[in-house]
């Protein structure tokens, strides 16, 4: 049995297959992950912190408040909660109208706004208008909307005006310029209270002075045509004439009765008897004066009344009238809004909008949780596909 024979060769080579390069990392990442998370991030990144045009922002604070109010309550704090304030009302007003159409036409009429917010060398996504906006005016109201912001805050009322530019002082300009507009608008809102409150008050005041001055005129034409001032007076003064005749025809008959005792064919007699007579007939006429006839002073005085009445009526009621103006203009007062600036606008040293770095990290916070969100998603269908 022949032996087997080992010659020596050499080492065995190790089978050792070539491994290929390690990748760089960012090439292990998922595919998802980088078209979710990377590339906005590095999109945002690059914009805001090599494109993005720095801003200024000038900040106002103010109140919109009534002269007569007072500090509110903890129940005045929860109705303004549940939008039962009427100051803050009265502040939005003012945010609504600083935004509006008639507002920034206004501030038109002082500055170049298509200048301002379209600043040679600005910002294209910043500015007005971006590609995807349109040059119209309401495109320009829409952009500037972008660099104003108002608050309010329910628990001081005070408001918060925010305006921002690429120009610190352009800023402070349109601050200052939309804070006169509020004020503006607050005194033409006080005006129209103003007019809403006393214009029936006036109303009723002429009303009742026009009544007046019929009947004065209906009381003056009474007296030219019965020509006398007071019927009521007349009828007195008659009424004591009456009186001082009866007197004297008594006195007479007393008289008489003596004489006729002393010398009943006295030549006197018949002329006492003529005296008595003619006074008896003036009391009798002095009496149809009075009352009786179809002219008398009776007759005449429940017309005179009747207007002395109305007369009088009338001056109360113009005195009433009047009193009310007088009210409603003092209330109208009372009411008067003010627009009273606690922090004038500011002038901006630096700028400070955009938030750059916030901005990228919000960016990259958020599509790391879209990200996840959806990865546990696909998980779980992936999960569910294979148990079925």
């Amino acid at each position: 049995m022949s032996k087997t024979k080992i010659n020596y060769v050499g080492p065995i080579p190790q089978l050792i297959t070539s491994s290929p390069k390690e990748t760089r990392w960012w090439r292990r990442l998922p595919t998802g992950f980088l078209g979710v998370v990377v590339v906005p991030t590095l999109l945002v990144a690059i914009y805001y912190l090599l494109i993005a045009s720095p801003l200024y922002v000038s900040e106002a604070r103010f109140v919109v408040r009534q002269a007569n109010q007072s500090q509110a309550t903890s129940l005045g704090f929860v109705l303004q909660g549940v939008g039962l304030s009427a100051s803050a009302s009265d502040a939005f007003a003012v945010h609504e109208y600083v935004l509006s159409s008639d507002g920034i036409q206004e501030l038109r009429q002082r500055f170049d706004l298509q200048k301002i917010l379209a600043p040679r060398g600005g910002d294209p996504l910043t500015g007005w208008p971006r590609f995807w906006e349109g040059d119209s005016d309401e495109g320009m109201r829409k952009a500037f909307k972008r660099f104003v912001v108002t608050g309010y805050d329910a628990t001081t009322g005070i408001s918060t005006l925010r305006v921002e530019s690429f120009d610190p002082k352009i800023a402070q300009s349109l601050n200052v310029a939309m804070l006169d507009g509020g004020e503006r608008l607050v005194n033409r809102m006080n005006a129209r209270a103003t007019e809403d409150a006393v214009r029936d008050a006036k109303r009723s005041q002429e009303e009742a002075r026009t009544r007046l001055s019929e009947i004065q005129s209906q009381l003056a034409a009474f007296r030219n045509r019965e020509q006398f001032i007071d019927p009521a007076r007349t009828a007195t003064e008659g009424s004591a004439l009456v009186g001082n005749l009866l007197a004297a025809i008594a006195t007479l008959k007393a008289e008489r009765a003596q004489l006729v005792a002393d010398a009943p064919r006295s030549p006197q007699l018949p002329m006492l008897d003529s005296r008595i007579a003619a006074y008896e007939s003036q009391v009798a006429t002095e009496r149809a004066k009075i009352a009786g006839a179809s002219n008398s002073l009776a007759s005449k005085i429940s017309g005179y009344e009747d207007l002395s009445l109305r007369r009088e009526l009338a001056n109360k009621e113009l005195a009433e009238a009047t009193a009310g103006v007088v009210t409603a203009e003092q209330e109208a007062r009372r009411q008067k809004l003010y627009l009273e600036r606690i922090v004038s606008p500011s002038y901006p040293d630096k700028p400070t909008e955009p938030r750059r770095f916030v901005a990228v990290l919000t960016v990259f916070f958020s599509t790391m949780l879209i990200y996840g969100l959806g990865w546990l998603i696909w998980a779980g269908v992936r999960e569910h596909r294979q148990l079925g």
